[in-house]
């Protein structure tokens, strides 16, 4: 049963998502993002379309810079690679401190 209603929910959400992708395939591909052209493509998807869904996301759209959005998207992502730099420092200090060891005892 559990199981059951969890791929009922993944599957309602993946059918959400369809509005989403449809946007943006309509965006990339030059397309305007309206109500037509957005039935279009959910409906290729195999879809049934809910017009409640198509209307509050073409609405929530308009006045909306989609290349920007993306832009500071992706911005975002890259960050954690920080961590390696961090640890090859701390490998060349170490490598410092050994020098200067070495170079007390000798002189």
């Amino acid at each position: 049963m559990t199981i059951k209603i969890l791929i009922n929910v993944r599957r309602k959400n993946f059918e959400e998502m369809n509005y989403v992708y449809g946007a943006l395939l309509l965006h990339k591909s030059g397309k305007e993002v309206n109500a037509t052209n957005l039935k279009k493509v959910v409906e290729a998807t195999g879809t049934d379309v809910d017009e409640a869904k198509v209307k509050v996301l073409v609405e929530s759209l308009k006045g909306v810079d989609i290349d920007k959005e993306l832009e500071q998207a992706v911005v975002s992502a890259p960050a954690p690679e920080a961590k390696p730099a961090e640890a090859e420092k701390k490998k060349e200090e170490k490598v410092e401190e050994a020098a200067e060891g070495l170079s007390a005892l000798f002189g």
